[in-house]
């Protein structure tokens, strides 16, 4: 278990955050892409003393107060000494679980969007063709970070050839 009362475990070769009290799922942190073969670990991360040494502006009053405790990192490994060690960094709130279901309008107005685009693109193809009907289906793909589908979940967490096997 991690300080600051926060509970992880393994479901389905995946690694899920649960509410402390009640042990309710709250959501993914490493989807079983990223996770297939290696193990899971919480390592001490923290310093004896805390000292912040920064030229950021706004940076002058901080200090190391907040949460007491040690200060812990989930890491994910081979056992088969490849090297590569991931750390899975907590979100601001120090939470670890991924906030990834995405608002159903949101969606909503992205699959219009991409139905625009396919009439736009075969219009364009039907003007190419000399008889204005083209055969050809219109390739319309939409591009939003790490999302790659309308999808309301991402299903991974892992980032083809760096954090998962690479894609071809």
């Amino acid at each position: 278990g991690l300080e600051f009362r926060r509970v992880l475990g393994m479901l389905n070769g995946m690694l899920i955050e649960y509410d402390p009290s009640t042990l309710a799922p709250l959501g993914l942190v490493v989807g079983a892409d990223e996770l297939g073969g290696k193990r899971v670990a919480v390592i001490d991360s923290g310093l004896e003393e805390c000292v912040i040494t920064s030229d950021e502006n706004g940076m002058e009053g901080a200090d190391c107060g907040g949460d007491v405790g040690r200060e812990q990192a989930v890491i994910v490994y081979n056992d088969d000494h490849e090297g590569q060690v991931i750390v899975v960094q907590p979100n601001e709130d120090g939470s670890y679980w991924r906030k990834i279901v995405r608002n159903k309008m949101v969606r909503m107005k992205e699959s219009r969007r991409i139905k625009a685009a396919k009439l736009f693109a075969k219009e364009l193809l039907d003007e190419k063709d000399e008889d204005g009907e083209s055969d050809a289906e219109p390739q319309v793909v939409s591009t939003w970070g790490p999302y790659t589908s309308v999808s309301g979940t991402a299903k991974k967490t892992g980032v083809a050839g760096l954090t998962a096997p690479a894609r071809v």
